[in-house]
């Protein structure tokens, strides 16, 4: 009786290996490359020619091999990394599965040269294009020396489905990247068709990191630290003034290895919030440190996918440290003059200027904010209180304010106010309502320029955030409860609402035919709008919801700081009008809105300077 299932011959199990672990050249080059750093390699050069069809060579000058452990180096599940199901639960090396080499050399015509630094002579191993394995001995360099040379010429559909010579040397260069970016300690050399193209030293991660990407990228980037016992990230995050449109401009680096993670870009996504416009990907270049047991990097052989214990934990962990590091930067846009005086002219962002990490001097009232988000609050709880409780009452009343003197024709649109409490050591700087929509006042380096109501919406959208957090409902009842007919639609959205509406402020009582009773509101809300504010809430969820996909939390603080912050038109006093400035920038993000427009500009001195011809 002749079996039907029979054991694969090696070579040929070898080449199936191969489609997993060796799909282009680049990979070669990763495996080859991971394994010199795994043998303690100080310096490791590349060379490549025909965009590695033809070869690829990978020399280094780690610990070198043995004769014995060089022929075995080459078979198939033999490494020297892992023995037991334990150290299969805490990977410390970058290689560990046993198949690279051996499958490398089932698709090419291999070279092996390794010499130990305890030895006079090394080894030197070939496989022809026949399989036949042949030894020698020989003076070598000390360290490892791999050739692989016709990679896939035994595997014609494997070579026809390679791309241009182009295209696979920019896969290989962007590779070659990504490991010196993890490791700045060893020095890399990178040939192509004899011509070096890259010699990075060994060096910091800040020198690394303008060799790979340019020598003004730190101006460009923010720099991450968190160091727990638990987790660690490090690394470099985009000011938004250098958000790419890419994908390809994420490197992620979990114990050194790189690795693709949803978790962790959806992280950094969301800590940027909607300082991203659509289609814009933040730039980051970021290192994780973690406990080897609490990931999983066993799940593909490319070894690019990862697994946390903890994925939500880690996902609040990014999330947090990247938003706390935006945050402790002032990263407000300048904008100046396009063109000469005589020009057409219009005002465009120019490059954020550098500012040291919890320096807020370039802010108004900046005196008296040193601590960034951490210092203590600057106004009394009266102020704050105003703020919160009565601001949407005296705008409502048209309350009035002493206006000071100033060359403003139009007294309708232009309110100017003067800041009564001088600071310390400064001038005193004065804050213009301008056309009842944006906020003008006097800073170090010019003149900032505030949007009044999307200032506000950042204030309350945090505020309702904060309110979901704490679930601690808080309601201001009204003298006289206000009945709301509603659609069926409406009804039923109110009542999967109720409990983050009652985080919010809103006390509803749900009466029969689709009826609402409005028994107590926000304080933000003004009084005698408590109608119109909740159907224009509804009416904004829903809206939130068809054009994007958003949390329930997230959706509803949007929709509620929208609807219920002053408009544009509103009159601000004075005090308001300061304590509304305080409190922005209270906010973890004053830079923009929740719905992603942006909120404060600067104009440098020099503008005006150039304008009025000073210089």
């Amino acid at each position: 009786m002749n079996n039907k299932i029979k054991i694969l011959p090696e070579n040929l199990a070898n080449k199936i290996a191969a489609g997993e672990v060796v799909n282009r050249p680049e990979s070669v080059v990763k495996e080859l490359v991971e394994n010199s750093i795994d043998a303690g390699a100080k310096n490791i050069d590349i060379m490549i020619k025909g965009a590695g069809k033809v070869l690829i060579q990978v020399a280094d000058d780690g610990e070198g091999m043995y004769e014995d452990d060089a022929l075995l180096s080459i078979q198939r599940h033999a490494t020297s990394k892992i023995s037991t199901l334990d150290d299969l639960e805490a990977i410390g090396t970058f290689g560990f599965r046993g198949e690279a080499l051996a499958s490398i050399a089932s698709v090419s015509i291999f070279e092996l040269k390794t010499e130990r630094r305890d030895q006079e002579l090394g080894t030197f191993i070939k496989i022809d294009d026949n399989s036949v394995i042949s030894k020698e001995k020989g003076s070598f360099s000390k360290g490892t020396s791999i050739s692989v040379k016709n990679l896939f010429y035994n595997v014609p559909a494997r070579r026809n489905f390679l791309k241009t010579n182009q295209t696979e040397l920019k896969h290989i260069i962007e590779t070659f990247k990504k490991l010196s970016l993890s490791h700045p300690e060893v020095g890399f050399k990178f040939y192509n068709d004899d011509e070096i193209v890259f010699d990075f030293p060994k060096s910091s991660i800040h020198e690394r990191m303008k060799l790979v990407f340019a020598d003004n990228i730190l101006d460009a980037v923010i720099e991450v630290k968190e160091l727990t016992d638990y987790i660690s990230l490090t690394g470099f995050v985009a000011k938004p003034a250098y958000l790419r449109r890419s994908k390809g401009s994420q490197y992620f680096f979990l114990n050194k290895r790189f690795v693709q993670s949803k978790i962790v870009n959806h992280a950094v996504f969301q800590a940027f919030e909607n300082v991203l416009e659509k289609g814009d990907y933040p730039f980051f270049v970021l290192y994780m440190n973690i406990d080897q047991k609490k990931v999983d990097v066993n799940v593909h052989p490319s070894k690019l996918e990862v697994k946390f214990d903890d994925e939500s934990e880690i996902h609040s962990f990014v999330q947090a440290v990247i938003k706390k590091t935006i945050g402790s930067f002032d990263l407000i846009p300048s904008m100046t003059f396009n063109g000469a005086p005589s020009d057409r002219e219009s005002l465009s962002f120019r490059d954020f200027r550098k500012t040291d990490k919890d320096d807020f001097t370039d802010r108004p009232f900046s005196n008296q904010r040193n601590e960034s988000l951490r210092r203590p609050a600057i106004l009394s709880d009266e102020e704050v209180d105003r703020l919160f409780n009565d601001l949407n009452r005296e705008i409502n009343s048209g309350s009035a304010a002493i206006p000071v003197t100033a060359p403003f024709d139009d007294r309708q649109n232009t309110e100017v106010y003067h800041e009564n409490a001088s600071l310390q050591n400064n001038e005193t700087p004065f804050l213009v309502l301008l056309h009842n929509k944006y906020i003008l006042t006097q800073i170090k380096s010019g003149l900032m320029i505030i949007d009044s109501h999307v200032a506000h919406e950042r204030i309350l959208y945090e505020k309702a955030m904060q309110s979901f957090d704490a679930n601690i409902p808080f309601a201001q009842h009204l003298l006289f409860p206000q009945k709301i007919n509603l659609d069926p639609a409406d009804y039923q959205l109110t009542k999967e609402l109720e409990p983050y509406l009652t985080n919010l402020g809103f006390e509803i009582k749900f009466q029969p035919k689709n009826t609402v009773l409005i028994v107590g509101i926000p304080s933000d809300v003004k009084v005698e709008h408590e109608v119109e504010t909740l159907l224009d809430i509804l009416h904004e969820y829903r809206k939130n919801e068809q054009l994007s996909q958003l949390e329930v939390r997230d959706n509803l603080a949007k929709s509620y700081s929208c609807k219920a912050a002053i408009k544009a038109g509103d009159k601000l006093t004075e005090n308001e009008m300061r304590i509304l400035v305080d409190k922005l920038f209270a906010t973890s993000m004053p830079y923009v809105c929740p719905h992603g427009r942006p909120i404060v500009i600067k104009i440098p001195l020099e503008e005006f300077d150039k304008r009025f011809g000073r210089t």
